[in-house]
């Protein structure tokens, strides 16, 4: 399997460093193999003695189908040292909304939570909700980290949809400060108006709605520190020798990069052979060529590995422990 594989020197110290990360993303386009990739890096952490959680935040879920078990929402031990999540963005969106309204009771009179709860349940349907939803998520995840688990594997969605994710702490915390600011603004009229009430005064010394959103800002912020330190995180996207997935890739990296979060490498999956007899996959073989030097062009200093591509599906323990090889 490895004389087949192509690396180099820098390849082997990237995923050295790579080894040392506590959390790590794979993303790419969809279908290029994220999967395949995340899963062999994850068994492949767990085999050298780490305690390693692989977690999916794709809808479309096909982590469980390739080492063949069932996965939900709570850790499922795949073998010694791996465990599995699948995340269901529908059902973290609703306990994420449900867990907002829970906050708020006896923050406000009946009327107005009847009123924020009608708002809420049009928001369960808005779109970034799901994002907002599984970035809760990942904030429970980190801090598992250096406790619970000593690495963390993420099998992401595709390209867009993970920009958002990764994106949501610095939108979501410009949006809280105003909030905060707000909420601070209010509670300075109402302590002029309790000079005459009282009662009206206890509520604005303890004011439920501002410690929440404070606590949201903070875990915003720790979640934002967190990707963005490279000795703690990086970013590693999966690309295949065709034209969109090599564009959306450089694209992606080019963002990340500009917010902060560092990608350490890129991986080339499904690189066919070279010796082929058939005049047809010797024409593929001729386009994928050129693809390869246009992703050498733009990706040659990030290059980890190049994974051959395999006569059969991954599937199944054998079948991703072939590819977990790559990394030794």
């Amino acid at each position: 399997m490895r004389n087949i594989i192509s690396t180099d020197e820098r390849g082997l110290i990237s995923m050295a460093n790579l080894k040392e990360k506590e959390i790590v993303f794979f993303g790419g386009k969809g279908g290029v193999g994220k999967t395949t990739c995340s899963s062999a890096y994850s068994l492949y952490l767990s085999r050298k003695g780490y305690k390693t959680l692989v977690l999916s935040t794709d809808p479309a879920h096909s982590l469980g189908q390739i080492f063949q078990v069932d996965l939900g929402a709570e850790p499922r031990m795949l073998e010694k040292n791996l465990y599995g999540i699948e995340i269901d963005p529908e059902k973290e969106s609703r306990k994420y909304i449900n867990s907002i309204k829970e906050q708020m009771k006896g923050s406000f009179s009946p009327i107005i939570i009847s009123q924020i709860q009608q708002q809420l349940d049009a928001a369960y349907h808005s779109p970034g909700a799901e994002e907002a939803a599984i970035f809760d998520k990942f904030i429970e995840v980190i801090d598992m980290v250096g406790g619970e688990y000593e690495r963390v594997v993420f099998d992401t969605a595709p390209t867009g949809h993970t920009l958002r994710l990764l994106s949501l702490p610095e939108l979501m915390g410009g949006w809280l400060q105003g909030m905060i600011q707000r909420r601070k603004n209010i509670n300075d009229m109402m302590k002029m108006a309790s000079v005459a009430d009282k009662s009206l005064a206890e509520r604005v010394k303890e004011d439920p709605v501002l410690d929440i959103l404070n606590r949201r800002k903070e875990s915003f912020e720790k979640a934002r520190t967190f990707i963005i330190d490279d000795k703690r995180a990086g970013f590693v996207f999966v690309v295949n020798a065709q034209r969109l997935p090599i564009l959306e890739t450089d694209k992606a990296i080019n963002y990340l990069e500009r917010n902060g979060v560092h990608v350490e490498g890129v991986i080339v999956n499904r690189v066919m052979p070279e010796n082929i007899d058939s005049d047809f996959w010797r024409k593929r073989k001729e386009v994928e060529d050129k693809y390869m030097e246009e992703i050498q062009e733009r990706f040659g200093d990030r290059i980890l590995y190049r994974i051959p591509l395999m006569e059969h599906d991954i599937s199944g323990y054998e079948s991703i422990d072939s590819v977990a090889r790559i990394f030794e």
